[in-house]
This record gives C-alpha cells, sequence and structure tokens, in this order.
C-alpha cells in the first residue's frame, strides 16, 4: 500500500513484508534495465519513474497484487493478448503476488511507456513552435 512516508524506492522496498521484497525487486530491475536513463522517486507514496519531465510508470504492493500505473489505451490495445490473463482495470495492471513476475513483459511495457513519453514531448515541442 502506498505509504506516504517514504523518501526512496529502497525505503518502500524494504517497508513492504519479507515476502514481498524480491518480488518488488525484480519488478524495480525489469524497469531500470529497460528504461536506464529515467530518474528513480517516491511520488504519491509509491516507486515512480520519470523520464525527462514525463512520469512513465509507477508501482505499488497490495495485500494480494501489486499494480503498473498508468496503463494507457494505446498501451493496453498493444499489450492485449499478453495482459488477457491479468486483471486490468481503468489504469491499471495488476498481478498476482503468487505468480512468477512477468520480467520481459514489464520490460517490454516500460519501453512502451517511454516511447509514448518521447512522441508526447515531441508534439508539445511541435506545438510551442506552431505558436512561435
Amino acid at each position: 500500500m502506498a505509504k506516504t512516508d517514504v523518501k526512496t524506492v529502497d525505503e518502500y522496498i524494504a517497508s513492504e513484508p519479507e515476502a514481498v521484497r524480491g518480488t518488488l525487486e525484480r519488478v524495480r530491475s525489469a524497469i531500470r534495465k529497460a528504461v536506464p536513463q529515467a530518474e528513480e522517486m517516491i511520488s504519491y507514496g509509491i516507486p515512480t519513474y520519470k523520464l525527462q519531465g514525463s512520469r512513465l510508470l509507477y508501482f505499488a504492493a497490495w495485500k494480494q497484487h501489486y499494480s503498473l500505473y498508468p496503463a494507457t489505451g494505446r498501451l493496453l490495445a498493444a499489450f492485449k493478448d499478453e495482459l488477457a490473463g491479468h486483471e486490468v482495470n481503468k489504469s491499471t495492471i495488476r498481478f498476482p503476488l503468487a505468480q512468477p513476475v512477468p520480467v520481459k513483459l514489464i520490460a517490454r511495457i516500460a519501453k512502451f511507456r517511454a516511447k509514448e513519453a518521447a512522441e508526447g514531448e515531441k508534439a508539445k515541442t511541435a506545438k510551442a513552435k506552431k505558436r512561435a
């Protein structure tokens, strides 16, 4: 669950039950390897990855699952088949803690979000140039 008093991802993971820590470390590692240039921080009390001003991904542990946010419409469409066995609700993807971490899928989701963020930044820059 979100903890408002943690300041780092290390603190967040350490604050979780021991049985969950390894899972969270694998999620963290998958994201960091996929998007090594992303800045790691705590936002809304949960681990967050930011790239060039855009928030890419958040993850959080819950009682029976961990979640990735945000799952954009484009992301959900692109990963529809791979996410079919997972609970997806609005902009949240839930993975059961009792199952192995889908490291490759999480890495691909992180890369996809990085690409979305880059496209968003290009669109903002083009719009700003048009106004000038």
